[in-house]
């Protein structure tokens, strides 16, 4: 994986979430991020936002950490909307308040192993590896015309730090 430094300014989101954790993704039979990430495409919610920033880029947001990786977290689906009016009810929002990042780019390979296999590297690391100490406020997800093909894919993985 290759990494740099980035800084972001406010993101606005429109898009589905869930409350999960990492223990319950690893069991099939908990696990509910795959079936939310199958259901915004499946019935292609991003179509359904009125003011989309830039079409066809999908961020994963995990976001309200109650603690670390190891904790409850929020996660979020959705694209970057320039306008929060007239949003759909069943659709949720979202702002990624301004951050530094360490944005960690994957190699290409089939979906889902290259995202497991990117996050399970990302928590092996330390602070000095991030460049600072991890924030738990945002970390998210970019999935634009490098993830189109599943068998092909590569995506960006920012990861918040202080």
């Amino acid at each position: 994986m290759r990494k740099e430094f980035a800084k972001k300014s406010d993101i606005k989101l429109v898009g589905l979430k869930i409350r999960t954790n990492n223990k319950n993704e690893m069991n099939p039979q908990t696990a509910k991020i795959g079936e939310l990430f199958g259901r915004f495409q499946g019935q292609n919610i991003a179509n359904q936002i009125s003011h989309r920033k830039n079409p066809h880029v999908t961020l994963a947001v995990y976001t309200e950490y109650e603690s670390d990786e190891n904790g409850d977290y929020t996660y979020f689906i959705g694209e970057e909307e320039s306008s929060f009016e007239n949003v759909g009810s069943d659709l949720q929002t979202l702002i990624i308040p301004a951050s530094n990042y360490q944005k960690f780019t994957t190699d290409s390979g089939k979906c889902p192993d290259v995202v497991i296999n990117a996050w399970q590297q990302i928590w092996k690391m330390s602070s000095s590896d991030f460049g600072g100490e991890r924030a738990y406020i945002a970390d998210f997800e970019v999935y634009d015309q490098r993830a189109i093909d599943p068998a092909n894919m590569s995506l960006d993985i920012y990861i918040g730090i202080k």
